[in-house]
């Protein structure tokens, strides 16, 4: 096959959010950028593209608008009560966590305000928690999402990534695959791998590996920002760690196909020291795209906290796995149960209030920057549109008027045969008896009061509590309820600098890595868990800082 040959000073290897960030940060610097990624150019965004949007600020005016007081302390107190760091390799993600708590207390949002990026005024609660002051969870709202969701939040990267490239100091290489980094006397001095065939697939489209020639570029410095392994099954299974039970047979995907994995193969062959490869994020509210785009391709619910959960017999979930507290503490139970689905019940009432999916997509109000639609969909009557079609076309909804109908439609779902009738009557009546009073033993519904106490949500998230048997409520909905595959927490472990490390923990010359590949910064900035919001912002800090150290150093 033919070989095509590139220099250049800056060689990026991924062109998602971190990629892009990195090569304009770079590009700005005076330095000669060349950015390669192994899908057709409709791709570029890479995941982030996809996404919600949401952005993890600590003490925003947004934030004080609605009477939250946040502080740097308090976000610390749940990072790292959150992040569970116990481990020597710990070392890297434990700086990066500081450093990245003071840039999103600091200058990220002003950062991002001066590129054009806007966001909406409410500011959502993720990862709630339900345990004590120092245990997993947000401890107030700081979920914020970006005015033109994914991308919204790529778009001014984009805008400089082209503009540079217009004035020739930035390369666009699609259809490249790195096969191999290479070395040169323990340096890093760039890439080697296939040239593949054209393609004309729409973003997200699974696109052919044939390859149609072979390449090699040199470069002062390689940066890798080839993201995570979320869209690889396999992969995903090798690394599943024992703490979460056994990996699923049957899984939703939530990234596109090529969230393959491949660059840490090839970046640990270098000499990179790969960390905490069984530490990931996967959620459960995952449901079966009835429009996929991607192979298996799934949706997730971003529920509010009033759905009662039950797992696939139809048991509820113990005290705190309500949904939206806690990701991986409701994937450890569920995988304890032996089935691979749970569900959702709940009334009209509360899909048209707590109901969003993520994904650009999935959201044309916010992506679209629609005021007029956003206010029909958020404050109207009826479930939003994405929703509803779900809800009309979806493979995992079921909708019907009586108790006994929306359990024989549930039972009538693959692997609804294990579901027990007498036991969802029972969850659903017991909790129902709870409303009845404005105290209550029942935790859920002591929350949801608790949850409208925040504007926020008493506005467009949370539904006033009520019984979801109430005729006027309804009619009653049930979502049958996948795991959803999203995010590598762990990856190359590197130091401040964005610079990838050896096994001797010393830097490996000309090697960086940043967003995703890198574990969002140290091979792990998450520890075990994320409190959400914070993987699009990882994303920019650590590719900011290694696009920075890149050009102060060549």
């Amino acid at each position: 096959m033919p070989l095509a040959t590139h220099s250049t000073d800056v060689l990026v290897i991924g062109w998602g959010l971190a990629g892009l960030v990195a090569a304009s940060e770079a590009a700005a610097a005076g330095k000669r950028v060349t950015i390669i990624d192994q899908e057709p150019r409709t791709n570029l965004g890479g995941q982030a593209w996809w996404s919600f949007g949401g952005l993890f600020f600590i003490d925003s005016p947004e934030q004080r608008r609605l009477g939250v007081r946040d502080s740097l302390e308090l976000a610390r107190q749940d990072w790292f009560g959150n992040a569970g760091f116990d481990r020597e390799e710990d070392l890297w993600p434990r700086r990066w966590a500081e450093a990245y708590l003071q840039f999103a207390h600091e200058e990220k949002r002003s950062w991002l305000r001066e590129k054009g990026v806007g966001f909406f005024p409410i500011v959502g609660w993720a990862e709630r928690g339900g345990y004590t002051a120092t245990g997993p969870g947000n401890s107030v709202p700081r979920f914020h999402i970006t005015w033109g969701t994914g991308p919204g939040i790529v778009a001014p990267f984009q805008a400089a990534v082209e503009d540079a490239e217009s004035r020739g100091r930035i390369t666009i290489l699609p259809r490249h695959k790195v096969t191999s980094l290479t070395t040169r006397a323990g340096v890093v001095v760039g890439a080697e791998g296939d040239i593949l065939e054209p393609s004309g697939a729409a973003r997200g489209i699974a696109t052919s590996r044939e390859a149609v020639g072979s390449f090699a570029i040199t470069a002062q410095a390689t940066i890798v920002a080839s993201g995570g392994i979320g869209g690889n099954h396999e992969l995903v299974r090798r690394w599943w760690p024992e703490r979460l039970g056994t990996p699923p047979e049957s899984m939703v995907t939530g990234v596109p196909a090529y969230v393959d994995g491949s660059m840490q193969v090839a970046t640990e062959a270098a000499g990179a020291r790969l960390i905490n490869g069984d530490r990931m994020w996967h959620y459960v509210e995952g449901i079966q795209n009835w429009d996929p785009i991607w192979p298996d391709h799934g949706i997730r619910i971003l529920p509010g906290p009033s759905s009662v959960w039950l797992d696939a017999t139809g048991t509820r979930l113990p005290v705190p796995l309500f949904p939206g507290f806690d990701t991986l503490g409701t994937l450890a139970h569920l995988r304890a149960t032996g089935y691979d689905h749970s569900w959702f019940v709940l009334s009209q009432k509360i899909i048209e209030k707590e109901f969003t999916l993520s994904g650009s997509e999935q959201n044309p109000d916010l992506t679209g920057k629609d005021v007029r639609l956003l206010a029909k969909s958020r404050l109207g009557k009826g479930a939003a549109g994405p929703v509803q079609a779900f809800m009309d076309k979806g493979a995992d909804f079921v909708v019907r008027d009586t108790l006994d109908d929306l359990i024989s439609g549930m039972q009538a779902l693959p692997g609804g045969d294990v579901l027990d009738a007498e036991r969802v009557r029972f969850e659903v009546e017991a909790r129902d008896r709870e409303v009845a009073n404005d105290f209550t033993k029942d935790a859920q519904i002591a929350m949801l009061r608790s949850a409208r106490a925040f504007r926020g949500d008493r506005l467009i998230r949370t539904a006033s509590p009520h019984r979801i048997l109430d005729p006027g409520a309804g009619p009653l909905i049930a979502v049958k309820l996948h795991v959803l595959t999203r995010k590598s927490l762990g990856g190359i472990e590197t130091d401040l600098s964005g610079r990838a490390l050896g096994g001797n923990g010393e830097p490996i010359p000309g090697l960086y890595a940043a967003g995703e590949a890198s574990g969002f910064g140290g091979g792990g900035v998450h520890g075990y868990r994320a409190l959400e919001g914070t993987f699009v912002g990882g994303c920019l800090f650590s590719g900011r800082v290694a696009g920075r150290a890149v050009a102060a150093t060549l």
